[in-house]
């Protein structure tokens, strides 16, 4: 056990191996010019974190202090020379990259102020903004039967924005506390994600034949790829938001081919585009036109992200999301 934090010094989360975690005093990080510094509330868990928490070989270990905490919010209690618009005491979302501690340091571009409606409300900005920026390149529309498979919490959010454009959305998910996530969240239809070819004959009669306009695949393995490019239609739209990182993938190009698919790969590593998602996330949760709080499902204070890690890999019935908490 590390010794607690000091006016100096904060908390923060060390990979040490895998599967290995431990708490750390190191030194409270410093904004430079351009920065602010967050005194964070909370970070989301992502499931990108599993594959370093594993231990693959590539892994060195230990990690820097906070590494892998990217979902982070809370409120600037420093701000660098530079910055504008951003003072002391606003609570903020921001997309930065060691927010498992106590404090974060972030570009004062990649930080996105949260208005009163939002008030002690949790916010990890990254995954809500990528849910938005998912739905735009889907280009889903009213009419349109658009099949979403795994509804962990970016599927639900899916299900939701696609149901609320006017979509008729078939939810398909390994989980049945999953597939009645996305029956509240709004989706017509739901299958569980069990048999290939008995899931392809059921979206075929669901669709008179014709199949899916739009088909989201936001697991990030091998198998539901393959499936839902079986279930979109010829000249419809194949959006890969899986993340996929646990090796090489193949795909059918004779079908991909054949139905002349067009194949959208909609994780963003643009800056900007992640910070028009999450401001257009704040705009639609703060409206009430999104509410990702009821799939927010467990939290756990830092010190247990060991837990919180274990069980977004694990997915206990009940868990759809993780939350670590400071303080």
């Amino acid at each position: 056990m590390s010794p607690p934090a000091s006016a100096e010094t904060m908390q923060a989360a060390v990979l040490a191996g895998p599967g290995a975690l431990r708490m750390e005093a190191v030194a409270l990080p410093q904004p430079g010019r351009g920065q602010v510094r967050v005194k964070l509330e909370g970070c989301g868990v992502c499931a990108s974190n599993l594959t370093p928490w594993a231990g693959p070989e590539w892994m060195q270990f230990p990690t820097e202090p906070g590494a892998m905490g990217h979902e982070g919010w809370g409120v600037v209690d420093a701000v660098g020379e530079g910055v504008r618009g951003l003072d002391v005491g606003d609570r903020v979302a921001a997309l930065s990259y060691k927010s498992y501690a106590d404090y974060d340091v972030a570009e004062a571009d990649a930080v996105v102020r949260l208005p009163d409606a939002l008030a002690g409300r949790p916010f990890p900005g990254e995954p809500l903004g990528c849910a938005m920026n998912i739905f735009r390149r889907s280009e889903i529309e009213a009419g349109q039967t658009v099949a979403i498979l795994g509804i962990g919490f970016l599927g639900a959010l899916l299900t939701r924005l696609a149901t609320d454009a006017g979509a008729r959305v078939i939810a398909i998910s390994r989980r049945p506390y999953s597939l009645d996530i996305a029956r509240r969240m709004g989706a017509a239809e739901v299958i569980p994600m069990e048999d290939h070819y008995g899931i392809i004959e059921q979206v075929k009669a669901l669709t008179n034949g014709r199949f899916c306009d739009r088909v989201i695949e936001a697991v990030g393995k091998q198998w539901p790829l393959d499936l839902a490019a079986e279930l979109t239609r010829e000249r419809g739209r194949l959006i890969i938001a899986g993340y996929h990182q646990d090796g090489p993938r193949q795909v059918n190009m004779q079908l991909w081919n054949w139905r002349g698919l067009d194949v959208i790969n909609a994780h963003e590593r643009d800056p900007e585009i992640y910070m028009q998602g999450i401001r257009e996330a704040v705009e639609a949760v703060a409206s009430g036109r999104l509410d990702p709080f009821p799939l927010y499902t467990h939290t756990y204070p830092l010190s247990r992200l060991d837990e919180a890690l274990d069980a977004t890999r694990d997915r206990p019935d009940g868990f759809l999301k993780a939350l670590v908490t400071t303080g």
